[in-house]
């Protein structure tokens, strides 16, 4: 083995361990979390704001959409957060993305 092939073979040595680690960082975000598939309704915002639409379920992450209060979303799943709120991954009018579940209420009847 010369010297160019050990070189290619260290950085892909490092490339793997890389994304072995970033995958073990995501999975207990997604082991925390729980499916809902569920429609819900944006409530306890008031009528002359908007729910915030975010890319992570942080507050400080970008926004990528926003809410009026009583928007129907399709609800894919939720994340527990040890502090501070749950945050869900919703789904509505060409927006995806995370916000605060203090701000959603599930719609049971909504098929009636």
């Amino acid at each position: 083995m010369n010297k160019q092939q050990e070189k290619v073979l260290v950085a892909t040595l490092c490339g793997l361990v890389i994304a072995a680690a970033g995958a073990f960082a995501v999975q207990p975000a997604m082991a925390a979390g729980y499916q809902v598939d569920q429609l819900a309704q944006v409530t306890g915002v008031v009528h002359w704001d908007q729910l915030n639409v975010r890319k992570w379920p942080a507050s400080y992450s970008q926004q990528v959409g926003a809410f009026t209060p009583g928007s129907h979303v399709w609800v894919e799943r939720c994340i527990e957060a040890k502090t501070g709120a749950d945050w869900c991954l919703v789904d509505a009018h060409d927006t995806t993305g995370w916000v605060n579940s203090r701000y959603l209420t599930v719609i049971y009847d909504w098929d009636l």
